[in-house]
């Protein structure tokens, strides 16, 4: 797989805007196949940084209801990567 395959989208919420102040980690929605080494890799080739450390998650979707029908939301795969001390990704930078 190539990188930007693997690498969905980040994730941005006040949980992980926290995290990244906190603690320099931040969190990606990634392909459901691809394991801790892969994300690394990627994270590294797509944003130039050093990596720390992957913890990845498998997130299941809920259960929704529309009057009498039930539907689901679709499973995915969330990880928390750990960029090296001095890294940093910024993903608004002119905002």
């Amino acid at each position: 797989m190539m990188a930007h395959e693997i690498i969905k989208r980040p994730l941005i919420t006040e949980k992980t805007s926290i995290q990244k102040e906190l603690f320099n980690q931040v969190s990606f929605e990634v392909d459901r196949r691809a394991n801790r080494i892969e994300i690394k890799k990627a994270v590294e080739s797509i944003f130039g940084v050093r990596v720390a450390g992957v913890k990845t998650m498998q997130i299941t979707g809920k259960a929704k209801r529309r009057g009498r029908i039930v539907g689901k939301r679709r499973d995915w795969k969330k990880a928390i990567v750990k960029l090296m001390p001095g890294e940093r990704i910024d993903f608004f930078e002119g905002v």
